[in-house]
């Protein structure tokens, strides 16, 4: 697993590290992973182009050094000071290497605390990204930096560490836009400036690069949504801090990670020790959902699938998935697992939200198998009070798996776009408030576990953004839970392997959800490979 950590316990871990280190020589291995990665995304080191933006900040100081790598190298690596300072030790080293400064005051002669830069006299201290105020910082911006941002092979963004908080202001903001516009690539140090670095949060203005060089752990805003769309590629730099650092605020999962936790069928397994598992999915309305749900679990390996549903549908799952133990249950009149012996249960997917399916809810939450929740399941348990204090006190394993606005029922004081800007957060939030694990789908999907670090699935993937997928990832999941696996684990090893079978199945063209059951087996053979 790649871990991220808070900006608190870096900032922790790096002083520790610092306090037995020459004075600078973090920065410097910061600066020289930096000038590696940068280096690569240019099309020769020597004669090349590279144009830095600079705050006062250390990430600053790491651009500034690694400017001078460059530049020792032949590059031609012009500095635009944005802020009030300036690191004197980078501005020294870039310098002393051929590099050139863009400004004439204080901060470019010495790195002082005086205002200067390529913004001149024109900055802001009030948060102002609007598109007027981007306009009149730009007027203010000198031609000289606006031209080397524009004819340049390469922007480094080092206006901002991992410390900001909401968004850029200005001359910040105005730069960030001049390097969007730009055709050169543009690799952010440690994180895109105006990321939050703890959540991915982007609250205003921010670069957009494609490349973010980290530095001694990853942060969690490059993994989650909106952020991670902004870091571009990320590549790590080892500069020591591991020692120092304590368990992770947030997870990602390699291929190899999800080898380990899935289940292995040995000699000795049959089809109980595999995992029985009970959909109560689809309705004669909705018989897709069913025949999608089923399909996902028996394609990634379930022992059995015990479905039951009304006569349509029952027959429409049979004729599919000819074998699945099918019988015809109405909720009306029967809402136990039986018959038989059940390791798991799936509800939800087109299910219904009349009384009797509430009634059926009720008793799968009252038994003790583990069970996944999804779509109307969840709608039922944000209108029913009860139903939700059963989701509280379940001792089984439960996993909800919500899309934004499922969660902005779960959640209803948060409305849909406040979970999408905070998805780490509202994930989160909701796993306490439910005591349960939460696998929040979108963009970014967050597998959160009270008590634990949250996950992210680096799959996703929008091929996936169709009708029915949600169906199979509930199936998929469902049958890990029945196989003996944490509803955490479930979760995070379902979305993964879904995501990669969105690519796999037509190899990145478009997909419907049907799709997706051929190639779930493809994925688990990729990933076992791995």
């Amino acid at each position: 697993m790649l871990s991220a950590h808070a900006v608190s316990v870096v900032r922790e871990a790096e002083q520790a590290l610092m306090d037995r280190l020459p004075e600078g020589a973090l920065m410097r291995r910061a600066a020289t992973g930096l000038a590696v990665h940068c280096a690569r995304m240019l099309p020769r080191v020597y004669g090349s182009r590279v144009t830095l933006m600079v705050g006062g900040g250390d990430n600053g100081g790491d651009a500034l050094f690694a400017g001078a790598d460059l530049a020792a190298r032949g590059a031609f690596v012009r500095a635009v000071l944005a802020g009030k300072r300036a690191h004197p030790g980078g501005l020294a080293a870039l310098r002393a290497a051929g590099g050139r400064v863009i400004g004439d005051g204080p901060a470019a002669a010495a790195g002082s605390s005086t205002p200067s830069g390529a913004a001149g006299e024109a900055r802001a201290t009030e948060n102002s990204g609007s598109a007027e105020n981007r306009e009149v910082h730009r007027a203010r911006i000198s031609e000289e930096a606006e031209s080397a941002l524009f004819d340049t092979d390469l922007i480094v963004d080092g206006l901002l560490g991992i410390g900001g908080r909401g968004g850029l202001r200005e001359p910040f903001a105005a730069l960030a836009a001049l390097a969007s516009n730009s055709p050169a690539p543009v690799v952010a140090v440690d994180l895109p400036s105006g990321v939050d670095a703890d959540t991915g949060v982007v609250a205003g203005s921010a670069v957009r690069a494609d490349a973010t060089v980290t530095f001694g752990t990853y942060k969690p805003g490059l993994f989650v949504d909106p952020g991670a769309e902004r870091a571009g590629r990320v590549h790590f730099v080892d500069i020591g801090l591991a020692p120092e650092l304590p368990g992770a605020t947030l997870l990602r999962p390699q291929a190899v990670d999800i080898a380990r936790l899935l289940p292995t069928p040995s000699a000795e397994d049959d089809k109980y020790r595999r995992g029985v598992l009970a959909v109560r999915a689809g309705s004669d309305r909705y018989r897709g959902a069913a025949v999608l749900c089923v399909g996902g679990a028996l394609r990634t390996g379930a022992g059995m699938v015990r479905y039951g549903g009304g006569e349509e549908v029952l027959a429409q799952v049979i004729a599919r998935w000819p074998e699945t133990v099918g019988v015809h249950l109405d909720p009306a009149s029967g809402t136990g697992l039986g018959p038989g012996r059940v390791s798991a249960v799936v509800v939800g997917s087109g299910r219904g939200t009349d009384p009797a399916d509430a009634d059926e809810l009720r008793a799968l939450l009252e038994s003790d198998v583990p069970a996944l929740l999804d779509a109307d399941a969840l709608t039922l348990v944000a209108e029913s009070a009860s139903l939700a204090d059963l989701v509280r006190r379940r001792r089984a394993h439960t996993l909800l798996t919500p899309h934004a606005g499922e969660m902005s029922r779960l959640l209803p004081d948060t409305d849909r776009a406040e979970i999408e800007a905070h998805r780490l957060e509202q994930a989160e939030r909701a796993a306490g408030l439910y005591r349960s694990t939460v696998l929040l789908k979108g963009s970014t999907t967050v597998i959160a576990h009270p008590g634990a670090p949250a996950v992210v699935n680096p799959t996703g993937t929008p091929l996936l953004a169709t009708a029915g997928s949600g169906d199979v990832l509930s199936g998929a999941a469902g049958a890990l839970l029945a196989a003996g696996l944490s509803a955490q684990d479930a979760g995070t090893c379902a979305a993964y392997l879904h995501g990669r079978a969105a690519v796999l199945a037509r190899d990145g063209a478009p997909i419907s959800a049907s799709d997706l059951l051929d190639a779930l087996p493809l994925a688990v053979a990729e990933v076992l490979s791995a």
